[in-house]
């Protein structure tokens, strides 16, 4: 539940044009879900649940660069690779020095600064939508851009996107971390943290794509940003109304974690994307960075007021914030906070269905989702929503999803079960109708998986059953 979902809506109106209905976006977005089939979900007969999902699962492609051979296939200008247990990019000697004047402080500084283009990566589907996601550290004086190029399936180019501008913090010596509104070509277009083709309907898809990153210092420093991966997830997910429901398998099993409510923190520093009442994106990001043995100093913590319970969600809702999309929702910036904990990774992908689900909490890696619903459409939730997050954490025996949802009265009601269909449905599903019975989007199966930075071979295996290596 996010007051700033609506921000998403350009995509989603992008996606469903083709089908001739006005959207609204894909994500932890506002009323979501995306282009449509009018006949719904293929009958049983012809579709079994298992060949869907395997169906499903081969239109998504997530890649990263994470290996010191990734980093040196690479062209790197002003770069050089830190080798050891976590190999990482980081900033050598300036290629340059450029200013940048910041949109959301007003000033202008000299950067210097350093690049590295990874290889052409061609998906395994010709891709509608492309998100990029990275694990880094930014010292305070040090920021990343990430851009993404790529080439059309009629064979002609993209501009050059940016995906984001990030550092960790936001001291007086930094940026302000931001998504960049306002970039299309007329047949592409970035909203907020997603690159999406204008009019999927007319076939065109990104056939192949590169990332670039640059890494900026403040001139003469000896500081620099550390890059240990660098992704992206290309999908082209059919337009859908329902899903075909997926059967039980490894169930059974209920991970421990921390519960933690948003909406105790409503009216604290509403400045974050008007406090605790939309703060589920970064609340889910808290939740598991904690479950896996991690959280914040508590210098880190000492600009919270001592008054507020669980300090440490006002410190994620800060650190996720999007001066841009002026919210803390938006998808990479979610995920480069959890990286910023020691030795954790953290991916934005989509899943095929629960079972993909099942093998990660069967490993032991909770994740993270986005939906979008009337209060009708899942039992037990008691509100509807036009974007949301919240964290499976289990199934119990008969399959159904035991949740932690931050839009929750207290900490102590944050753990939830719902039905399985309904979870499934509402969660994996492209587009919906809203309370006025318009065409809007969904996010089709989005999902923040945060892990080891040295999985088990368990962790491992269920992560590379996902498409995430």
């Amino acid at each position: 539940m996010t007051s700033s979902a609506p921000r998403r809506t350009v995509l989603a109106a992008a996606l469903a044009a083709a089908a001739g209905c006005v959207a609204t976006p894909l994500a932890q977005a506002a009323d979501a879900p995306r282009r449509s089939t009018a006949g719904g979900a293929a009958p049983a007969s012809a579709t079994t649940p298992d060949t869907a999902a395997r169906r499903t699962k081969s239109l998504v492609d997530y890649h990263a660069w994470t290996s010191a051979d990734d980093w040196n296939k690479g062209t790197g200008r002003g770069t050089r690779v830190e080798h050891g247990s976590r190999p990482g990019l980081q900033l050598a000697r300036p290629a340059g020095t450029a200013d940048y004047q910041d949109p959301h402080t007003g000033r202008t500084a000299a950067w210097e600064y350093a690049t590295w283009t990874s290889p052409v990566h061609t998906p395994a589907v010709p891709a509608t939508e492309v998100v990029a996601s990275w694990n880094a550290h930014t010292p305070p004086g040090t920021w990343i851009t990430v851009e993404l190029g790529g080439s059309y399936s009629d064979g002609s180019r993209t501009p050059w996107y940016i995906m984001g501008r990030w550092t960790a913090g936001d001291g007086d010596g930094d940026i302000r971390r931001t998504s960049v509104d306002g970039q299309k070509d007329g047949r592409s277009s970035i909203s907020t943290d997603t690159f999406a083709i204008d009019a999927p309907a007319s076939g065109l898809r990104l056939a192949s794509y590169t990332l670039r990153l640059t890494l900026h210092r403040k001139p003469g420093s000896t500081l620099t940003p550390t890059v240990w991966r660098l992704g992206a997830m290309a999908s082209d997910i059919p337009d859908r109304f329902e899903v075909p429901a997926s059967r039980p398998g490894q169930v059974g099993r209920e991970l421990v974690v921390p519960r933690y409510s948003q909406e105790i923190h409503k009216g604290q520093y509403p400045e974050y994307d008007n406090g605790g009442e939309a703060w589920c994106s970064p609340t889910s990001s808290q939740m598991i960075i904690e479950y896996w043995g991690r959280k914040p100093t508590q210098q880190e913590l000492s600009w919270v007021n001592p008054d507020y319970a669980d300090p440490q969600v006002c410190h994620a809702a800060r650190r996720t914030f999007d001066y841009q999309y002026d919210g803390c929702g938006n998808w990479p910036f979610n995920a480069a906070y959890a990286a910023t904990y020691r030795d954790l990774q953290a991916v934005v992908t989509r899943l095929a269905s629960l079972n993909d689900a099942e093998r990660l909490i069967h490993a032991g890696i909770p994740v993270i989702t986005s939906q979008s619903f009337l209060k009708t459409e899942l039992d037990g939730a008691g509100y509807g929503t036009a974007g949301h997050l919240m964290t499976v954490i289990g199934f119990t025996r008969d399959g159904d999803v035991i949740a932690n949802d931050p839009a929750s009265a207290d900490d102590k009601a944050v753990r939830r079960i719902y039905r399985r269909r309904e979870f499934e449905n509402i969660w994996l599903r492209t587009k919906r109708k809203n309370a006025d019975g318009k065409v809007v989007g969904g996010s089709g199966g989005v999902c923040y998986l945060y892990f080891p930075a040295k999985p088990s071979p368990t962790q491992r295996r269920a992560l590379a059953e996902v498409g995430v290596r």
